[in-house]
């Protein structure tokens, strides 16, 4: 370990251990929201309702004897009405006393502190580079803080709601991993990789042609963002790799023209996570997709990324981490700084052609599509817009990649390239595969839940509001930076705006008006700029995996370029606050995305002249 790491890791601890101490000598007592009333107030079983009709009597007052003769009825003593069992006529909810709001279960609820754990959990893998073990700890601090520093409390909180939840969440998800894991060990043994590595070899000549076809196959699944990444990492790995292109650059461009794609697709499972976060009173009013469609333009980080990539891609340049990775990369060290292909390349035969990796390919993308559309209840008679907000990625797409699994293995059999038995040896070499990503995502989810036992959105939420109410003139570009800590912090974009919408909704409650979609945009670009830099996020663990390279040396080149476009949507917000005009705004931020890129590389041309010049 180097003096630097050393230096490093001590001023993370003292810094802990600072927090912790504050946490023990500063305990807050903050109210969460009545589980019982829903914050109704309202008695949960009478909803605030005085009296029902009596069922005895039918509301008369008067029942029939046995003797069949009318008597007075003993139910509701001749009133007709009854009041609720429940709360006894009161109709204030007896949990919360008609308040609303009870004691949280933890004294850190909804404080700074519910931001700690995923904090110390990014800064130690950043600084250490072990993934696993930095979110383990993010993970128990977040558990001790739940529980109140309860041993017991703090283990059932690590693991009945932050392993086990995230297994039962995630469980789907895992299952598409794998099989995607086991259809790259089927190719790879069919020969349907090299046959694809050999047909790019006379067909993508330059490094350029490289990074471009990886880019627009991203930029063509736009379907869901899970899918994008490791399918293009699967498709794409052979032929970056002839160029001699970094894995973490492979990873950078995967992740780029996913959860951004997605976020600027009118079909997709993304615009139909933020269809189901808009109001119900807006949505009926403008029609959800319509929002997203016209909140589309003023989507300055999801747009300028995909500028960003084409003008780093055509003027061959990179900086930062990036551009060391490159250098090795030219000299043959794909991975680097200790990352490993999780699963290595076995003997194929010759006898493949370039269509043995296409058709499986496009038997996964159509059983996949199909599965989504299933899922949601297309083939039931539900409406097309209807069925992706109702789709569940997390069964749709298992459901189509075991279909395409049996139909490739049927095909490769057929076709004589595997024998039965290669195609069974490949399933367990598949799940190999992807450990490590499983892991990552399992740690990741794991802190995401117990962060949410913290209250961490309702403290993100409520600084969100203090904001509203102060800094109206510049409210979306504040908008977008809560949505990128946000996102940051959690690892869920989704997440993110789900929290955010209806907030930006109250705060501009007028949608003829153009600075309603720029409010609206600067939720949804945080989101995905928070969700794009950060290593708890599930798609940047899908990007490593899919380009199968270490995902600390991902997430830290990834993020200054990241943070370069996110600057400049940050202005962007700000221009476009006062000019709320699409067609003035996206070009001029166009013009300052390339301008900003030159400029960055002009400036490290002058560094690195300046330095040259000292040393003689």
């Amino acid at each position: 370990m180097t003096k630097k790491r050393i230096v490093q890791l001590s001023a993370l601890g003292i810094v802990l251990l600072a927090v912790i101490l504050m946490a023990i000598l500063l305990p807050a007592d903050n109210l969460t929201t009545c589980e019982d009333c829903g914050g109704e107030k309202y008695c949960a079983a009478c909803h605030g309702i005085e009296a029902f009709i009596c069922e005895a009597c039918g509301g008369d007052g008067v029942a029939i004897g046995e003797d069949g003769a009318p008597v007075p009825c003993e139910a509701c003593g001749e009133a007709g009405s009854v009041s609720c069992a429940t709360c006894e006529g009161t109709r204030i909810c007896a949990t919360c006393e008609g308040t609303g709001s009870v004691k949280a279960n933890s004294m850190y609820y909804a404080t700074f502190m519910a931001l700690v754990p995923p904090i110390v959990a990014i800064g130690l893998a950043l600084i250490t580079k072990e993934v696993y073990s930095s979110l383990f700890i993010g993970i128990v601090l977040g558990g001790i803080f739940a529980a109140n520093f309860s041993f017991s409390g703090a283990v059932d909180a690590v693991v009945s709601d932050g392993l086990i939840s995230a297994v039962s969440d995630t469980a789907g998800i895992f299952v598409f991993l794998v099989v995607l894991g086991i259809l790259v060990a089927l190719l790879n043994r069919a020969g349907g990789a090299q046959a694809f590595g050999k047909w790019a070899e006379t067909h993508v000549r330059t490094k350029l042609g490289a990074i471009f076809a990886t880019f627009v196959l991203g930029v063509l699944i736009f379907i869901d963002d899970y899918f994008n990444c490791l399918t293009v990492g699967a498709v794409m790995r052979p032929v970056t790799d002839k160029h001699k292109i970094s894995r973490v650059k492979l990873a950078y461009i995967i992740d780029a023209t996913a959860a951004p794609v997605c976020m600027i697709a009118p079909i997709s499972s993304w615009a139909a996570a933020v269809a189901t976060s808009v109001p119900e009173d807006i949505a009926a009013s403008q029609g959800s997709m319509r929002l997203f469609i016209n909140a589309i333009p003023f989507n300055f980080y999801s747009l300028l990324t995909i500028v960003f990539v084409i003008t780093m891609a055509v003027i061959g340049y990179d900086y930062g981490k990036m551009a060391k990775f490159e250098k090795k990369a030219q000299e043959g060290d794909l991975l680097s700084d200790g990352g490993e292909v999780a699963a290595k390349e076995q003997p194929v035969t010759t006898r493949a052609r370039v269509f043995d990796l296409v058709v499986p390919i496009a038997v996964l993308i159509i059983f996949s599509i199909l599965g989504l559309l299933y899922n949601g209840g297309l083939f039931s008679g539900v409406g097309f817009v209807e069925t992706f907000e109702n789709t569940d990625a997390t069964v749709g797409l298992p459901w189509g990649s075991i279909l395409a699994l049996i139909v490739t293995i049927v095909y490769l059999i057929a076709r004589r390239l595997i024998s039965f038995e290669e195609a069974m040896k490949c399933i367990p070499q598949g799940f190999i595969a992807m450990v490590p990503a499983i892991l990552i995502l399992t740690f990741a989810t794991s802190l995401k839940n117990v962060t949410g036992l913290l209250g961490a959105d309702v403290f993100v939420g409520e600084l969100m509001n203090g904001a509203a109410e102060s800094l109206v003139a510049v409210l979306p570009a504040i908008i977008f930076l809560v949505a990128c800590i946000l996102s940051f912090s959690t690892g869920t974009s989704w997440g993110t705006f789900g929290i955010l919408i209806p907030i930006v909704v109250a705060v501009f409650p007028d949608p003829s008006q153009s600075i309603f979609y720029v409010g609206i945009s600067a939720c949804l670009a945080g989101a995905v700029c928070g969700d794009h830099c950060s290593p708890i996020s599930d798609t940047t663990i899908m990007a490593s995996a899919g380009a199968q390279c270490n995902h600390v040396d991902h997430v830290s080149t990834q993020l200054l370029y990241a943070i370069t476009v996110a600057a400049v949507s940050f202005v962007m917000f700000l221009f476009a606050g006062f000019v709320p005009n699409a067609w003035i705004a996206l070009p001029v931020g166009i013009v300052l995305m390339i301008a900003t890129v030159f400029g960055i590389r002009y400036f490290e041309k002058w560094r690195a002249s300046k330095a040259t010049s000292k040393a003689e």
